[in-house]
């Protein structure tokens, strides 16, 4: 008996997963926002990387404290503002994503509140990680020992929550120089740098398998359903307003000019950008 129908007769409620590959992020947000706040089902999402690098903000983050804007201007990499709160990551395609969006009396014993959320899920992927590592819960994040390669944001609604999740199967070094050191950090990161802090899932397990591990570990809880993207149906009368939104190019040159004094400004390319700042990225 598979593990599904063993959560069926258990009388588990019914999960549908969706799985793609190479879904822009931008659209993947999209696409996790409405289906938090317009469908009435409970969703898992898991897209295997996106196509291109790009960063992700949380809802409060603050440009010039986050992201070092001369360089990402220089080498155009877009910079997204999510619908949830948590930090900012760079994401490619060595991401793995995976979202998780429940009605609140879906899972027992997990009430609607950001504690509550996160320690469950702490335990969900402890049995996807199971005799791997050193996998621990800690502060927020998903940890191997004390290097993280999983990094959370919620957002709760009256009836609904959704807690996703951006793992680091691989990344590229080069990329994580577009990020600054950030002001609130956990306590067991000790002010180490980006690399210094961060691990690689794939030195532990390969990528395919990590995605069936999620899924059969999902399973223990819902009962699970494939569906297609193209099959996914929203309510056609809804008038919906993405909060996610894309930076524009002028927002950006505009965080960047305010940092500085305005005799440190030339030109790059078609935009401003300060000198003293590219030469420290």
């Amino acid at each position: 008996m598979t593990i599904a129908s063993k959560a069926r007769e258990a009388g588990a409620p019914l999960m549908k997963l969706v799985r793609f590959r190479g879904v822009p992020i931008l659209q993947q947000l999209y696409l996790e926002e409405r289906l938090l706040r317009t469908s009435s089902d409970n969703w898992c999402l898991i897209n295997d990387g996106t196509d291109s690098p790009a960063i992700v903000m949380g809802l409060s983050g603050k440009l010039p404290e986050l992201v070092e804007l001369g360089s990402v201007l220089r080498d155009r990499i877009p910079i997204i503002r999510r619908f949830t709160g948590g930090g900012t990551v760079i994401v490619d395609y060595g991401t793995i994503f995976v979202t998780l969006i429940c009605n609140k009396d879906a899972v027992p014993d997990v009430q609607p509140f950001p504690r509550s959320i996160m320690s469950w899920s702490g335990l969900l992927y402890g049995e996807v990680f199971e005799g791997i590592g050193d996998f621990r819960l800690r502060e927020n994040d998903y940890v191997f020992g004390d290097h993280k390669f999983g990094g959370n944001a919620q957002s709760i609604t009256k009836l609904r929550w959704l807690h996703h999740t951006s793992f680091l199967w691989d990344f590229d070094v080069k990329n994580m120089s577009y990020l600054k050191l950030p002001v609130k950090a956990p306590k067991y990161r000790s002010e180490r740098g980006h690399t210094d802090f961060i691990c690689r899932m794939k030195e532990l397990l390969p990528r395919a398998e990590f995605i069936e591990r999620t899924i059969k570990a999902i399973g223990n809880h819902f009962s699970v359903k494939s569906v297609s993207l193209e099959s996914v149906d929203f309510p056609s009368d809804s008038e919906f307003v993405h909060t996610t939104r894309l930076h524009a190019e002028h927002e950006i040159h505009g965080s960047l000019q305010n940092l500085l004094p305005r005799k440190s400004v030339t030109k790059v390319g078609n935009q401003d950008t300060a000198s003293s700042l590219l030469f420290n990225c």
